[in-house]
């Protein structure tokens, strides 16, 4: 394979990523529903996420990287447990839109630090109260802090914002379900 210079993957990985996270399926009242779908690059995406040859195709986070770039590599590493390099990534971006926030968070609490994510997801919601995939992981931090009754908030305003066929709200009801099964075996 031959290897690219560092701006030219970063210039292909840009050209390609445009619809980050959203695709629109329809729901039968005509609204459409962003679903946690990762970013794609044609250029890297045909390697395993968070593999070595993976990280040598996105390159070394930096703050040359679009804001676009830093969010692909923070998205996936963050979704292939790789916590601590999703935020050397995703911290770097200059634009903290919903979805950059929403992954911090995420990252953050999956390293344990649950605490300091929920003002990040309040943070990515205060930019979009319908971003249900930020909606979805604060429900799953509180259900991590004992807080059943805050998770089911959460789930009631991602069904009154994109219904209870969206992925972020069957994501959610599963893990409030889960919880739930859990906290009656006691």
């Amino acid at each position: 394979m031959t290897r690219l210079a560092s701006g030219t993957v970063r210039l292909l990985i840009a050209s390609c990523v445009g619809a980050v996270l959203v695709s629109s399926p329809l729901l039968a009242d005509g609204r459409t529903v962003s679903k946690d779908v990762g970013p794609s690059s044609a250029l890297c995406d045909s390697l395993a996420k968070g593999t070595a040859a993976w990280m040598a195709c996105v390159g070394q986070a930096s703050t040359g990287m679009a804001d676009e770039e830093l969010f692909y590599a923070g998205y996936w590493l963050a979704k292939n447990g790789q916590y601590d390099k999703a935020l050397g990534y995703l911290t770097l971006a200059q634009k903290k839109d919903e979805r950059v926030l929403t992954y911090i968070g995420f990252a953050t609490r999956k390293l344990g630090l649950v605490d300091e994510a929920m003002p990040i997801y309040e943070r990515a919601l205060a930019l979009n109260p319908d971003y249900a995939v930020a909606r979805a992981y604060l429900g799953e931090a509180f259900l991590t802090k004992g807080q059943p009754e805050q998770a089911r908030i959460q789930l009631s305003e991602i069904a009154r914002r994109c219904g209870a066929t969206c992925a972020p709200y069957a994501d959610l009801k599963g893990h409030i379900e889960d919880y739930e099964a859990r906290a009656s075996k006691g």
